[in-house]
């Protein structure tokens, strides 16, 4: 053999050989590394289906929207359409109640941040009042508090009885699998629930094999309400015969027309009428002439549900004198006029609280008053 040859063509045999041996190094470690990857798939699988196995054990699977009687802001849509897919929050709210009022800025924080990261809230919009059941009055107090999630109305209460529910606010926080695996009732345990959610949130992002976990930064927003439970408050005071237990000038669950005077002395958590008013099954509404609501409250802020077919002027005293500064943002200085059918800001005194005696004056017109609230 020609040395010459071999010296000329040793180089490339040699490269030949190491190509050769690369390509049967690393091919059966590219199938190896394929087959892991469907070994990992099916094992994501089979975990999930004990996962599975274990909450039906221990939680309620997520009741479907039953019998929708709209959708304020979205399109239809069903909750089956979410679940495998997202998180969701499902949270029973009317709009004229304060306590639901108070929890909207965190539920619009939560949406803005986790949006993108699979968290989905439902607002079921479960009336107290028949003014509540209006899909146009529902969009504008929506848009008034600037809630951008779907909210849907369940007028029949059909959703609300499915849940077994019985307050507002009342928070079911469903995981990706359909189960609900937390509950909240009223207003608080903001970072209690926000933990829960990015929990399941990236109990999400692992089933589906996605990337990095959510971070645990918990929201702060800026329009918080605070309400201070130091000290006793009254409680909520309903002027229609349904609910007027507290009614002290006049008979009790007793719908009709009647004139009633005012007390000279009026009791702490009694409500007095003043005047001539129609008590109706869900509220109490002026006749004719001037009348009053008289209230003795505990509280730093009192808010009233009102409404009015056409405009009604009223007048705040408390202690039998203007409110002055503690007058709330829908009466400034004492005086305001009623027309929407809302929750109004009568008192929201910069003092902090005090025992005061409210009187609501009405001097014409036909006012529809609903309920007392305080914070």
């Amino acid at each position: 053999m020609n040395i010459e040859l071999i010296k000329k063509y040793a180089p490339l045999v040699v490269s030949l050989l190491v190509i050769v041996g690369a390509i049967y190094y690393f091919e059966p470690d590219r199938v190896s590394r394929s087959e892991n990857r469907e070994d990992t798939s099916e094992l994501r699988v089979e975990r999930s289906e004990d996962i599975v196995a274990e909450k039906e054990k221990k939680f309620e699977r997520a009741k479907e929207i039953s019998t929708p009687d709209g959708f304020v802001n979205s399109e239809e849509f069903q909750l089956a359409d979410l679940i495998g897919q997202k998180v969701i929050i499902v949270d029973f709210m009317t709009y004229s109640c304060i306590n639901c009022q108070r929890t909207y800025p965190y539920l619009n924080a939560w949406y803005e941040k986790y949006k993108n990261d699979g968290l989905v809230i439902v607002g079921m919009h479960t009336p107290e009042f028949d003014f509540e059941k209006d899909i146009d009055n529902v969009r504008k107090a929506m848009k008034r508090h600037g809630i951008k999630f779907p909210i849907v109305l369940d007028n029949d209460f059909s959703t609300w009885n499915a849940y077994e529910n019985r307050y507002w606010p009342h928070k079911y926080l469903i995981d990706i699998d359909g189960f609900i695996v937390y509950d909240h009732i009223g207003e608080g345990g903001y970072e209690e629930t926000e933990e829960k959610i990015q929990e399941l949130l990236n109990e999400r992002r692992e089933r589906l094999g996605m990337g990095d976990m959510i971070t645990d930064a918990i929201v702060k927003p800026d329009n918080v309400e605070d309400v201070d439970t130091s000290n006793p408050r009254s409680t909520e005071i309903y002027l229609g015969a349904w609910r007027n237990e507290l009614f002290a000038n006049g008979p009790r669950f007793t719908e009709g027309v009647g004139m009633f005077e005012r007390p000279e002395s009026p009791e702490t958590h009694l409500l007095y009428l003043d005047g001539e008013w129609d008590i109706k099954d869900r509220h109490a509404e002026t006749v004719s002439g001037p009348a009053r609501i008289i209230y003795k409250y505990q509280a730093e802020k009192v808010f009233m549900v009102l409404g009015a077919e056409n405009p009604v002027k009223v007048k705040l005293l408390r202690d039998g004198k203007p409110v002055g500064d503690a007058a709330g943002s829908d009466f400034v200085g004492g005086e305001g006029t009623v027309h929407n059918k809302q929750l109004y800001r009568l008192i929201e005194d910069p003092e902090g609280w005090g025992e005061h005696t409210l009187e609501i004056i009405i001097e014409e017109g036909i006012l529809e008053a609903y309920t007392f609230t305080f914070g």
